[in-house]
């Protein structure tokens, strides 16, 4: 096992893309096995040591940046073994923990097979992702990642390798959990009692639910219970056609129209991707695509998966859906071959890299939101975010997820008197989406920024519900303390 301690070496180690300033750390192991990673643990207590498990740095919320503990780096763990068929609609893979997204999926597809999780980022590691239960455009149709894991290996505080296959490990009626460990002896405990939000993607807090899994628990923990080594994920059949197609619209009642009925299960239609651009976000884009239409208030991107005999009645069911809508029809994008979709894909990919053009141009950090709530009130948390930041008089874009009632508003301050009443008027934004049932974050997780407004959510006493069960697994709190769980609530 490599150990670094230089500044070069450890400097890569003290950021990530949330823009966090605040990393030290007096040295990163480097382990190339998960039992190397177990053996770092098992001595942790004992040598006083804390570690800050590292993904690949394109973490939006401060996870892998070091508060002065030691790192654990998950680069050299980047296996990636071969599809195996299950049957004939399904397939599994077994991957370590540090190997990228993006490669993973080049290499199923390549198969015939589909790994569904499609966070934006391609450089992710696996482990990552199933640790932050990350979630993606394709989630609409596919759900997050909890919903792709079979199996994952995790080394736990105590020093245990930890094997968890899905349905292996289940709560009993009463919600409790018993398990037996070579080193850590017997661990029981009662699953965190708490109510979930009601949307379809969440990723704040600990996993909870009646006869839930224990593997679940570790999905979405956000590297505090254990540090996930190995995985197993299921794949499916390579869909055989995909069309693509970016819609504008002149006002927001017919993108509404137009997104509602796109979902209902009587439109004839599935998309497995329903994002949502909004006037603002086309401006940004306009200088790069000057087609796009002076009119467009707003614009829906979709994806539909189809076969050659059906593809057309696909195409003219998806037409009536727009002209029943108000779509502005003669100014739509529809990809149908794979070079028209990679220049579409382009197009949604573009928006990040203009506003950070943008903001390298400010003295400020954006500020961001990443909240969901239940499908009937997502009209008005949209209008709050719109009406409070032209109120507001900031330049903000707002797109993303509209088809989990989940989109991103992102305030662009031109100054620091705007960021101070961004960052204010943020807290507005998390009360609004709590009390309309919401979630604080849907799906870049919680990490160190955003783990201060977490009691909003859960109450105190549901923090408390998550520091129990932490100190189950980590009683001598070695494991990325400051992430999830304010810091604080771990010292009661």
């Amino acid at each position: 096992m490599i150990y670094k301690s230089d500044p070069a070496s450890i400097a890569e180690f003290l950021s990530d893309t949330s823009n966090l300033k605040t990393g030290k750390t007096p040295g990163v192991y480097f382990p190339e096995t998960g039992e190397e990673v177990a053996e770092l643990l098992r001595s942790a207590g004992k040598e006083g040591k804390r570690f800050t498990i590292a993904g690949n740095g394109t973490g939006t919320t401060g996870g892998r940046i070091p508060e002065g503990d030691w790192v654990i780096s998950m680069q050299r763990l980047g296996k990636i073994g071969e599809p195996a068929r299950l049957s004939e609609n399904e397939a599994a893979i077994t991957v370590q923990a540090g190997a990228l997204l993006e490669e993973v999926q080049r290499k199923v597809e390549q198969a015939g097979w589909l790994y569904p999780p499609d966070p934006t980022e391609g450089l992710c590691f696996i482990g990552s992702t199933i640790a932050n239960n990350s979630s993606g455009a394709r989630t609409f149709r596919y759900g997050p990642t909890r919903d792709h894991i079979l199996r994952i290996l995790v080394a736990l505080p105590g020093g245990d390798l930890f094997d968890i296959p899905r349905g292996k490990h289940l709560a009993d009626e009463e919600g409790l959990f018993h398990i037996e460990l070579p080193l850590s002896g017997t661990l029981s405990f009662l699953r965190p009692q708490y109510s979930m939000p009601e949307t379809s993607k969440h990723n704040a807090g600990y996993f909870s639910k009646a006869g839930m899994d224990l593997i679940d628990l570790f999905i979405g923990s956000e590297g505090t219970l254990g540090i996930i080594v190995e995985a197993d994920l299921k794949l499916i059949p390579l869909p055989r056609r995909l069309f693509s197609c970016l819609v504008y619209f002149a006002a927001f009642d017919d993108l509404f129209s137009f997104t509602a009925k796109a979902k209902s299960p009587e439109s004839g239609v599935n998309p497995r991707v329903l994002e949502f651009f909004d006037g603002n976000s086309l401006d940004f884009l306009r200088k790069d695509y000057p087609d796009i239409p002076e009119n467009a208030a707003g614009a829906i991107f979709f994806e539909q998966e189809t076969a050659p005999e059906r593809e057309e009645s696909d195409l003219e069911r998806w037409l009536e859906i727009m002209e029943s809508s108000g779509a502005l029809v003669d100014t739509t994008w529809i990809a149908l071959d794979r070079e028209e979709q990679r220049r579409l894909t382009a197009f949604r990919h573009a928006l990040p890299l203009l506003v950070n053009e943008w903001l390298n141009r400010q003295q400020e950090s954006k500020i961001s939101t990443d909240m969901a709530v239940p499908d009937p009130s997502f009209r008005e948390l949209f209008d709050f975010y719109d009406s409070s930041c032209r109120k507001n008089r900031f330049t903000f874009i707002i797109f993303g997820h509209i088809g989990n009632s989940h989109v991103h508003l992102n305030i662009l301050p031109r100054n620091r008197e705007e960021f101070l009443r961004a960052k204010s008027l943020y807290r507005e934004f998390v009360e609004k989406a709590i009390a309309l049932g919401g979630t604080l974050s849907a799906e870049h997780g919680i990490g160190k920024l955003k783990s201060p407004y977490l009691a909003a959510m859960y109450g105190e006493s549901g923090i408390m519900e998550m520091v129990r069960i932490k100190k189950c697994f980590d009683p001598e709190l070695v494991l990325n303390i400051g992430n999830l769980i304010p810091e604080s609530y771990l010292a009661t």
